[in-house]
């Protein structure tokens, strides 16, 4: 029986999904006593014309096509690799276009109706996969030169194991306002398979949900985007209610003309397992102009040898 009703158009090795108009459902999300990218007011100020749309919704417009090629062994063993190029806004309809490499990866775009690319990347089906988008995109990293939103991080600190579940009707916090049920009456692509386990989009939710306890040093108030994520099944899928460890650790620091980021990578644990589950890779991409004392802070620190 098919547990997802997105008509698919299949073209040789392509498969193209449905138009769908994601929702926004972060617009009272705040971090660090402040809003977040996703609020209109603090996007608009930041040069956007609104209030974005958080990448991994997007997620979700690619199980059907994933599942039309894999069947459930994509949620037990299915990896989502994607650099997300162009913010979406609500209102606007985005559709998800997949095309096979080979018989355990595929290319992946999502595109807007005047063509625009929200994202690119890949997908793939393990336990052992082939290279993904950000595999080959991490190595292609120039360092972080004078880092000032960064400057006390260090890649390779690593936090504690942090508890933390998602049951149907949980709240999941400062960060994600909203509880599974409410995002299930709202997904591109819901399905009742998701009340027994965790759809791609939202175990970024829960892995980010614990984002705060025990945090990496990022000077603040500052305000970021996600501009690289991967989420890869090992031991699939995980489960609505189970409890779960998370363990983070920074992997890469790396910056362009206006972001520093940093690289995480977060690891799914059962209790007293050291194999994880899943692990998400996500870049966390920190606007340099959202940080009021950051020219400030670069004198300070570089002085002199400050880049101009």
């Amino acid at each position: 029986m098919a547990i997802f009703d997105a008509p698919i158009e299949r073209e040789g090795d392509t498969l193209t999904g449905p138009w769908r108009m994601p929702r926004q459902m972060l617009m009272a999300q705040a971090y660090d006593g402040h809003a977040s990218i996703h609020d209109d007011s603090t996007a608009q100020g930041l040069g956007f014309k609104g209030g974005t749309i958080e990448g991994p919704t997007h997620f979700s417009q690619f199980d059907p096509l994933c599942h039309a090629i894999w069947g459930d062994e994509w949620f037990a063993h299915g990896c989502i690799s994607a650099h997300y190029r162009s913010p979406v806004f609500e209102g606007e309809e985005v559709r998800a276009i997949l095309t096979r490499q080979s018989d355990r990866r595929a290319a992946i775009n999502m595109e807007k109706r005047d063509g625009t690319e929200v994202l690119k990347g890949t997908v793939s089906i393990g336990p052992d996969h082939p290279p993904t988008a950000l595999d080959e995109r991490i190595t292609t990293l120039a360092p972080l030169d004078q880092p000032v939103l960064m400057a006390d991080a260090a890649v390779g600190a690593k936090t504690g194991r942090i508890p933390v579940r998602m049951d149907l009707d949980q709240h999941m916090g400062d960060l994600y306002p909203f509880s599974l049920a409410d995002k299930l009456e709202r997904m591109t692509e819901p399905s009742e398979i998701y009340r027994e386990i965790i759809p791609f989009e939202m175990v970024s939710v829960l892995v980010n949900s614990i984002a705060r306890e025990q945090p990496f040093p990022v000077r603040g108030p500052s305000v970021g985007l996600f501009a690289d994520q991967e989420i890869r099944m090992r031991r699939g899928p995980l489960k609505v209610g189970q409890p779960y460890e998370i363990e983070r650790e920074i992997v890469a620091l790396s910056g362009s003309r206006k972001t520093e980021s940093m690289w995480v990578l977060s690891r799914v644990f059962v209790t007293g397992d050291n194999s994880p589950l899943a692990v998400m890779l996500l870049n966390t991409a920190t606007l340099k102009p959202s940080y009021a004392d950051y020219e400030a802070d670069r004198s300070a620190l570089y002085g002199d040898a400050a880049d101009g």
